[in-house]
């Protein structure tokens, strides 16, 4: 199977998996969305109310603050991949428990090994935790670090700012570093990792909405 295909078949097991109690409180599963050959992917903590009623991530208000991060970093919401470290909404978004993070972690890294991006943005300190073990995310936002062949950059989560305003401001600094961090991160792999995307042959990529 090319990339696509794989995405599309983790989109219908996440949408029908019964492996942690999340599901019992679920309306729609997020499995995630972008393209299949992403070089960037954006791993947050889990869905709110809407995502959960729409299938999507980051849709709420607290994606409408990302999408404006996005565009202050000259990124776009098209171009990148973004995902959930659980896939399912947490009762009332409490944390994500530790048997629900490793059960979702299996759906995770198969996200990450089909999309291959270069490098990874966490958003939130549990995403940040599955590549920086130990860490606290008050003293890595904003830092990317190599995590194997990636590249890793820890960002606080947008929601952040909608519940502690005196978070804004780092978070906004934080995304006015992401264009420097990335061309950083491509100059160490010695050309653009857009280039290296372009060069790798691929069947139409376009836009996927997996749920």
């Amino acid at each position: 199977m090319n990339a696509e295909e794989t995405l599309a078949q983790i989109a219908q097991e996440v949408s029908v998996c019964k492996n942690c109690t999340l599901h019992r409180t679920r309306k729609k599963s997020v499995p995630g969305e972008g393209p299949a050959n992403a070089e960037i992917m954006f791993i947050g903590e889990g869905p709110g109310f809407h995502e959960n009623e729409q299938g999507r991530p980051f849709v709420g208000a607290a994606g409408k603050f990302l999408d404006q991060l996005l565009a202050q970093a000259g990124v776009t919401r098209a171009e990148v991949f973004i995902t959930n470290v659980v896939k399912c909404r947490p009762p009332e978004n409490r944390d994500p428990q530790a048997d629900e993070l490793s059960t979702c972690d299996l759906y995770l890294e198969r996200l990450i090994e089909s999309v291959n991006p270069s490098i990874i943005v966490t958003l939130g300190r549990f995403s940040m935790g599955k590549f920086m073990k130990g860490e606290k995310i008050s003293q890595v936002h904003g830092q990317m670090r190599k995590v194997g062949r990636r590249f890793v950059i820890a960002m606080f989560h947008p929601a952040a700012a909608l519940h502690q305003a005196a978070l804004k401001p780092a978070i906004l600094a934080d995304f006015a570093k992401l264009p420097k961090l990335l061309d950083e991160a491509r100059k160490e792999q010695g050309r653009s990792v857009r280039q290296m995307k372009e060069s790798e042959p691929q069947e139409d990529p376009k836009q996927l909405n997996l749920f």
